[in-house]
């Protein structure tokens, strides 16, 4: 099979795309950007060069990533916040078969391991916030309201385990703070209480100690398999 630019494998083989960032989290406002992410099947005589298709691509659209199906697996299954989020979308643009699919394995992915991935992340957003204020005297307010929100995310997936990425009735204290209108006192004890919630409801979380590999391995077989023998 000749090879494809990355591009087209975005343009021509997407299977599952969604808007993520601001509007998906439901904290949105004029000028807010569009941020796009997809999920992209390349087809299985690809691997069969010595040149592999890529992981992921960037574009076509400003502001657009996706990821090649395999590799948005394997980070899921690493309770990645980024890619799980994205499986939570609330606007989805474009679903085929294959991406119905993998959205009914969103419970597959997810396990006992999002305290340690979400803490984690959540961690190196609050370093860089505090090294801000260290240097200029505040935080990137914009920054600070998005850890704020997973913080939240974190909380509540594990009480429930659902994942839930717009903040509902949370939007107006976000923003609050998105607009430098709340001291940064208060928003550090926001951030520590939240992140003590997710400490105690990661003790009795109703997630799995493990995601479903299996399952997930499955998909990825049949999928690979169905795309080898239509290019036969």
């Amino acid at each position: 099979m000749q090879r494809l630019s990355d591009l087209d494998l975005v343009r021509d083989h997407t299977v599952y795309s969604c808007v993520m960032g601001s509007r998906a989290f439901g904290l949105a406002t004029d000028g807010s950007d569009t941020d796009r992410r997809g999920v992209f099947l390349a087809p299985t005589p690809l691997f069969w060069h010595f040149e592999k298709p890529p992981t992921h691509v960037d574009g076509p659209a400003d502001e657009q990533f996706s990821w090649e199906l395999e590799r948005f697996c394997e980070l899921a299954l690493r309770a990645n916040p980024n890619i799980l989020e994205c499986l939570h979308s609330p606007l989805v643009e474009h679903l085929t078969d294959t991406g119905r699919e993998l959205l009914a394995l969103r419970g597959a992915f997810l396990s006992r391991h999002v305290h340690a991935s979400f803490a984690g992340y959540a961690l190196g957003q609050r370093k860089k916030l505090d090294a801000d204020v260290r240097l200029y005297g505040a935080p990137r307010w914009k920054h600070a309201m998005h850890l704020l929100r997973l913080l939240m995310s974190s909380r509540d997936l594990l009480l429930t385990g659902e994942l839930v990425v717009d903040v509902g009735e949370q939007r107006e204290p976000l923003l609050a703070v998105k607009r430098g209108e709340v001291a940064w006192t208060d928003v550090e004890a926001w951030m520590n209480r939240l992140a003590a919630e997710a400490d105690a409801a990661a003790a009795r979380t109703p997630l799995p100690p493990e995601p479903d590999r299996r399952r997930v391995e499955d998909f990825l077989f049949r999928v690979r398999r169905a795309s080898a023998a239509a290019a036969a």
